[in-house]
């Protein structure tokens, strides 16, 4: 049975470094950072005081009827925009549009929705406390009742998000979410991919939308210690694969790409941005938030992705790093990289979105291959920024600082989440 293939045909996306696809991709060809100072609590007594975080986002500037999601988290309220951008860039919006739509489906990689944490501890938990320091847990539980917004508390589930979107946009077909860490978005695309491959789908809207700048995000992260925090200059705290990197930063927002079967999109004379040829997939059934010292399923991973695109190590004009500007994580996707593609690693052009972008947590893959998918039909690979001291166990080509003309036929990107989920995924310049 000859293998389906799968293309791009509309990309929308909510950052820290812009409210639109050609944005977010400008913004990094000129090295732009997108953190600065937390705002959306205070987080002056936290080790770390600085995120990136989406500015001047009014979902009212978008969608019509915005009042109706005044419940929704900020990943609902990012996923909602970024999806109408790629389902309007791909001529499929519209309900009357020629597309059966029991034939269209969602697979997201979406983050859990925004905590109302003053609301949780301030309004409720602190106003149930003594004199004598003790809870009244009666006093607790009724004023909850009272007070809890049911139509908040199923905005945590993260499965909400593609709900939404099918019922908003009226996509009719299989509905899927994953929650694999920072590899989720790019694991929902890789699963959409096969989707349409085997048959399932002849569309699918994917990507995913997160945000975890709140109390509860910046907390469990500080404990982990995987956060900079360098807070005396946060737009130079995010330096992947820089000796003095110290931790990575939260970001937030949205990426969604549209994924059709080639011969659906050409019988409709859709837009083809880029063809999906390589997708890999691994665990690394170790530890929760370390990998394992010799890389094993980075390196798999990325050799899965190869083999099923059907290229060679020396094809692949340039990587997309994970890229996290933590010690372990840019010294082990080094390693893997030099492992998997040999001794052709130190010839390929390396860069990582996160030093620009932050790290938008299960949006981070989808905005890092839209990202990429610019680079490719554009020709100028974005730089990694902040990079000034070598680390000689980071010895490869990370474009240090400038953007970089090159015209690339392939394209590899990573993404490994805490958990040791491992994603690799290749994108190529359509070619009939």
């Amino acid at each position: 049975m000859t293998r389906r293939r799968v293309v791009i045909t509309g990309m929308g996306a909510i950052t820290p470094l812009g409210h639109n696809v050609h944005d977010l991709y400008q913004n990094q060809i000129e090295g732009k950072s997108g953190v600065g100072p937390i705002t959306h609590f205070d987080s002056s007594r936290f080790p770390t005081t600085f995120a990136a975080e989406v500015k001047n986002f009014d979902l009212a500037q978008y969608i019509r009827n915005a009042e109706c999601w005044k419940h929704a988290g900020l990943n609902t309220r990012f996923a909602l925009v970024a999806a109408q951008q790629a389902l309007a860039d791909a001529g499929v919006l519209e309900p009357s549009a020629a597309v059966d739509r029991t034939r269209f489906g969602v697979y997201l990689g979406s983050g859990e929705g925004s905590h109302n944490f003053r609301h949780l501890i301030e309004s409720i938990a602190a106003g149930c406390v003594d004199q004598g320091n003790r809870v009244d847990y009666v006093a607790y539980f009724r004023r909850g009742l009272t007070t809890f917004v049911g139509e908040g508390e199923y905005q945590l589930e993260p499965h909400t998000t593609a709900g939404y979107l099918a019922a908003t946009y009226e996509l009719l077909g299989p509905n899927y979410s994953c929650l694999t860490a920072c590899a989720a978005s790019s694991q929902a695309i890789g699963e959409a991919t096969e989707m349409i491959r085997h048959g399932d789908a002849d569309l699918m809207l994917s990507g995913g939308a997160h945000s975890m700048i709140h109390p509860f995000g910046l907390t469990g992260f500080n404990l982990l210690t995987a956060l900079s925090t360098r807070n005396d200059a946060p737009q130079k705290a995010s330096r992947p694969f820089d000796k003095t990197r110290d931790g990575f930063v939260l970001g937030e927002g949205a990426g969604m790409i549209v994924l059709e079967e080639l011969e659906h999109a050409r019988r409709r004379k859709a837009p083809i941005y880029a063809e999906i040829t390589g997708y890999g997939t691994t665990a690394d059934a170790y530890r929760v938030t370390d990998t394992p010292p010799d890389g094993r399923g980075a390196i798999i991973c990325i050799r899965q992705a190869l083999k099923d695109a059907r290229l060679k190590p020396d094809d692949i004009g340039y990587i997309n790093a994970h890229g996290t500007s933590t010690q372990v994580n840019d010294r082990t996707e080094t390693y893997a990289i030099k492992q998997a593609l040999g001794e052709y690693a130190y010839q390929v052009p390396i860069s990582s979105s996160k030093s620009m972008l932050g790290h938008l947590i299960a949006a981070a893959g989808v905005v890092e291959l839209i990202t990429s998918v610019m680079a490719l039909r554009r020709g100028v690979l974005p730089p990694t920024i902040n990079y000034e001291f070598p680390d000689p166990d980071c010895d490869l080509d990370y474009i240090p600082n400038q953007a970089r003309e090159k015209r690339i036929q392939h394209f590899l990107s990573n993404s490994f989440g805490f958990g040791g989920q491992n994603v690799t995924l290749i994108v190529s310049r359509f070619a009939e």
